[in-house]
């Protein structure tokens, strides 16, 4: 099964640009379902058809859903809010208040990649391209399953044994219910669905689009998403930019715009060396319903497959040098200074900006203490020697911090 996800910032037109695609694989007679998890949900609107919140059939080898995120949280989040509402009740809060504390933000878009998981595991599609929430959300959801799992593993068992064990004293003294194993059943449940989430969308036939306009504000983004996404183990195999006007030498208006869209595209083909950089032509109108957005996917796509699955999917390398071994892994356009890393015990904490991933070393590395680290090639390489070498710190790494 094949499985793309379209991002960018909002208004680039990725809603478009799914649909799109999507109408060409169904062209192309595979079961294809083109699926929102974007609030705006544009979908139908660019398909020109009425929205639903199951797949629904809207042309031959097409059907269409717009997650309906509010019955995903009510389905996955019922028992854990349940326990809320009750500790909020006891201390008094307004019952509508308390209805809106127990949403935590972002909540809803994030059980919504739920019902991107349960349709790629039913088997009823060949293709499901996902338009996506905005960049900025959509890093945010697609970082959440890993980052759930250290607390799933390390800190939910020893707090459900110790509830456990102290249940009667704890409700007492603090005057408050604890929660039962019915709401820790819900959080391991709710984990495991989010962790399985992750497998689909890192496997090995699922890849995400970037889409931008030629604007360098927008490139800035796509540049940040793109080391983003790679940080969390997700694969980037193109990026559109869209609305690219034709120079056509019309006017001065038009001819400086030209030129200024050519200069971010010269950096744009800089930026995203490697990946397939596909352009889109300004429209004089907007590309709505089946025939126009076949028209839009063979502009784009230009005779190439549109489904064509990624090339080689380099992950975490480890290679031995003298004295010891380096791990590394893709960081593309990341800058030397803004790469944090940190050791605690078995685990490597790498962070770029404000975004942060846990790494669980290898066994055989577990041991080895980090003597050094640099971003070099679109690559993070980080030096471990082994506990009987002498080795020190390279110079010039990244800086880093031990716990």
């Amino acid at each position: 099964m094949r499985i793309l996800l379209f991002t960018g910032k909002g208004g680039v037109g990725k809603s478009t640009l799914a649909a799109a695609t999507a109408c060409a694989s169904a062209a192309a007679g595979h079961r294809t379902l083109v699926l929102s998890t974007d609030a705006a949900h544009s979908l139908a609107d660019a398909l020109d058809v009425a929205p639903s919140a199951e797949p629904s059939e809207v042309e031959e080898n097409l059907w269409l859903q717009h997650v309906d995120a509010q019955d995903r949280f009510e389905r996955s989040w019922r028992d854990i809010q349940g326990y809320l509402l009750s500790v909020l009740d006891v201390a008094g809060v307004d019952p509508v208040a308390a209805e809106e504390l127990t949403v935590i933000p972002g909540a809803e878009e994030v059980l919504a990649l739920l019902e991107v998981r349960a349709q790629a595991r039913s088997g009823a599609w060949d293709v499901l391209v996902v338009d996506c929430a905005p960049t900025a959300e959509t890093l945010r959801l697609l970082a959440l399953p890993e980052a759930l799992g250290w607390y799933m593993t390390r800190v939910l068992p020893v707090e459900r044994r110790v509830v456990k064990a102290l249940k009667p004293v704890l409700t007492r003294a603090a005057g408050v219910p604890m929660p039962g194993d019915s709401v820790f059943d819900a959080i391991e449940r709710l984990h495991a669905e989010l962790d399985d989430v992750r497998a689909v969308l890192t496997g090995p036939e699922t890849s995400v689009r970037l889409v931008l306009t030629p604007e360098s504000v927008v490139l800035a983004e796509a540049r940040r998403a793109y080391t983003f996404l790679t940080l969390f183990g997700y694969t980037v195999d193109a990026a559109v930019v869209n609305r690219v006007f034709p120079d056509d030498g019309a006017d001065a208006w038009r001819t400086a715009w030209v030129e200024s869209q050519r200069r971010v595209l010269a950096d744009a083909a800089d930026s995203f060396a490697g990946l397939d950089l596909r352009t889109s032509v300004y429209r004089d109108s907007e590309p709505v319903g089946r025939d126009e957005l076949l028209d839009l996917a063979r502009t784009v796509y230009d005779g190439s497959d549109p489904l064509a699955a990624p090339g080689d999917r380099t992950g975490l390398r480890v290679r031995p040098f003298p004295g010891g071994r380096v791990l590394s892994f893709p960081l593309p356009l990341a800058a030397q200074d803004e790469v944090r890393l940190a050791r605690k015990g078995d685990e490597l904490v790498v962070s770029v900006a404000s975004y942060r991933r846990l790494l669980t070393l290898p066994s055989g590395l577990a041991r080895h203490r980090v003597t050094g680290a640099r971003v070099r090639d679109g690559e993070i390489q980080v030096r471990f020697a082994d506990p009987t070498s002498a080795d020190q710190p390279d110079a010039g790494t990244t800086r880093q911090e031990t716990t």
